[in-house]
């Protein structure tokens, strides 16, 4: 048995589930799979999967196999990619999250420009706008908005984006144009249910807070697009969230003469495991293609 192709088989199985899927990722027989886990299982001794109606998940041994195989599995494509040099390609699977609006409109329309380079690379696209755990998800490389609870966290800052106070012109024709952040108290918020409805502003070293309040509130970005399109309300926003309709003019920003916080997007790495060539460089493409002029980047 290939001790290597053994872990990346079980390695596989695990991130995706079931025998079944992992045979199509591998591009082999589901028996085939079937029987190098249970190879694997016997070589070691122990039971590294448990079986259910509801699929496979690891055992306790099995999880820690799990980790310590794909840490493996990282540094021999490290010690390989070395071998090569800078310029050889990617391959395998990449696994990036990422919340789901903000890779919807700047993430997943340019991994077409990443596979070109990397022909022999898959990606796994997990879009969610919780925070996941790393490890756990089986999850090479996330993409994070806003200040990192953990600070032990392996991280990278990738931009800074823009925050703005935004509303559709439909709305501010009805509403009228807030002047200062003291005239917002008397609009419509729509508020994200993920942040504070307390707005602080910034000008000339003043700040300024204001408690808004709206009869709406959404605990996701796309119900927050949604909601101010249709006219019911301002709303605090990165220039991301908005990239397309600031630029048709869909949505506007008001009391610019006035500053927010600035926010952070940041490339997380899973602690204690040294970040694979394919998330760094990933992480790269991603800070380039912003730095080039992706709506929104500071």
């Amino acid at each position: 048995m290939d001790r290597y192709q053994a872990m990346a088989t079980f390695v596989r199985v695990v991130e995706t589930g079931s025998f079944s899927a992992a045979a199509r990722h591998l591009n082999v027989g589901q028996p085939a799979v079937s029987k190098t886990i249970a190879q694997l299982e016997d070589r070691l001794q122990v039971s590294l999967l448990i079986r259910s109606t509801h699929g496979l998940t690891p055992t306790e041994a099995g999880q820690r196999f799990y980790e310590r195989a794909k840490a493996a599995i990282q540094e021999a494509d490290e010690a390989e990619l070395a071998a090569r040099g800078a310029g050889a390609g990617l391959s395998g699977c990449l696994r990036v999250s990422a919340a789901t609006t903000f890779a919807r409109l700047h993430i997943v329309p340019l991994l077409p420009r990443f596979l070109d380079r990397h022909p022999e690379l898959d990606i796994d696209v997990i879009l969610d706008d919780r925070v996941i755990d790393l490890v756990a998800e089986g999850i090479d490389v996330s993409l994070r908005m806003g200040t990192l609870a953990d600070s032990s966290a392996v991280a990278r800052k990738l931009a800074t984006g823009r925050r703005s106070v935004l509303a559709s012109p439909s709305y501010l024709a009805r509403a009228g144009e807030p002047r200062s952040p003291a005239d917002l108290a008397e609009h419509e918020a729509v508020i994200y249910s993920q942040l504070p409805n307390v707005w602080s502003f910034t000008r000339e070293g003043a700040e300024v807070s204001v408690s808004v309040h709206g009869r709406i509130k959404v605990s996701a970005a796309e119900g927050l697009r949604a909601a101010v399109l249709a006219d019911m309300g301002l709303t605090i926003a990165s220039d991301w969230m908005f990239s397309p309709e600031l630029a048709s003019g869909a949505v506007r920003r008001v009391l610019n003469d006035w500053s927010l916080p600035p926010l952070d997007l940041w490339a997380m790495f899973p602690a204690g495991r040294l970040a694979s060539a394919k998330a760094r460089e990933f992480a790269r493409f991603v800070e380039a293609a912003l730095a080039e002029g992706s709506p929104g980047a500071a």
